[in-house]
């Protein structure tokens, strides 16, 4: 997928936040989550997401999604990785 698609479907999904992002050669995040839905798009380099479990690579051109409060671990290959990512915020139920 492109930059321009992803953004394209990233609007249509309701993400208001779009940022660009890197994160350097073999850096990991331990795991966390966020308290908004996450929608990636790797530009450069690769990133590993570990999720339940399973781990899975994504590079240049590969797109995942994470649902808001998703426990998760992320580590970047050897040569770093830059990477779109939507953040789409909940809005708490009117009262």
């Amino acid at each position: 997928m492109n930059r321009a698609e992803f953004e394209h479907e990233l609007e249509a999904q309701g993400y208001r936040e779009v940022v660009d992002r890197r994160m350097d050669a073999g850096a990991i995040n331990p795991e966390h989550a966020h308290e908004f839905d996450a929608r990636l798009l790797v530009l450069e380099g690769e990133m590993t997401i570990v999720c339940d479990g399973e781990e899975r690579t994504y590079r240049a051109g590969d797109t995942c999604a994470l649902t808001a409060g998703r426990r998760h671990t992320e580590r970047c290959g050897p040569e770093g990785v830059r990477y779109l990512a939507g953040r789409r915020y909940r809005q708490a139920p009117a009262s």
